[in-house]
């Protein structure tokens, strides 16, 4: 459990999650919710990669223990099949999917590095998972418009998460608005981005949030309008956006 410094009333306890992207105001409070509900209930093989990828100099590119948890149980509850899965990394979010799915389950998973993602593979295999991932190397957009081209993927997926070039976000939704089928649901990561969406225009951004920031901006201001999809935007992790196809 995390402990506030006693010398120092106005120091609140910082997070131990790797990756750490929670918008929750008190570092104890996030610490709290990982140490009560999340890590105890977190299963070994996620938690295994977890650590393995900490270790990773790109380990703020990772899915939060929270998040992960959240998209397992959300996986379950409409009884997702077919799913697939933009922005791999190291594999935890994406082991978060396969743990859910049935032993029939499918995920086709895209990202530009296969080394990245065989630093958690070896996870994967051991969790006897592997089996349910197809993962393709290389931009997700063109094998997107292959699929598009391909009448049967049309309503196909069950489940789409998307974690990857948040300057694409919106050629991804264009595209997999008609993956999905209708009543299966799209996420959207990263959609509260550092909470800089509130920020001044002045303020002092890192230069990969400032660059990213009107790219999720235009994304959130779209979604709203979109009335093919029924949306809901959460302030877990770092903010992540469900999609509902309802046409």
């Amino acid at each position: 459990m995390a402990t506030v410094n006693s010398s120092s009333e106005n120091q609140p306890a910082k997070h131990q999650e790797v990756g750490h992207k929670s918008l929750l105001q008190s570092d104890a409070l996030y610490q709290y919710i990982l140490e009560t509900s999340v890590y105890p209930r977190e299963p070994a093989p996620m938690k295994e990669l977890r650590e393995v990828t900490a270790k990773h100099p790109w380990n703020l590119m990772t899915t939060s223990a929270d998040e992960g948890q959240f998209l397992n149980m959300l996986l379950k509850l409409i009884n997702a099949k077919n799913t697939m899965e933009i922005g791999v990394y190291t594999g935890y979010s994406l082991l978060s999917t396969a743990l859910a799915l049935p032993e029939d389950g499918k995920i086709l998973a895209l990202d530009i590095n296969r080394e990245n993602y065989e630093i958690g593979l070896p996870i994967i295999e051991k969790a006897g998972v592997a089996h349910k991932i197809d993962f393709r190397e290389g931009p997700a957009l063109p094998l997107l418009d292959q699929m598009i081209e391909d009448e049967k993927f049309h309503g196909s997926f069950d489940f789409i998460f998307v974690d990857a070039d948040k300057d694409n976000y919106l050629n991804y939704h264009k595209r997999l608005i008609d993956l999905v089928k209708v009543g299966g649901v799209i996420g959207y990561d990263n959609t509260l981005w550092n909470g800089s969406l509130v920020a001044p225009a002045d303020a002092p951004l890192r230069k990969y949030v400032r660059y990213y920031r009107d790219f999720v901006l235009e994304l959130n201001k779209a979604l709203a309008v979109d009335p093919r999809v029924e949306i809901c935007q959460l302030p877990v992790g770092d903010g992540i956006t469900l999609c509902r196809r309802i046409s």
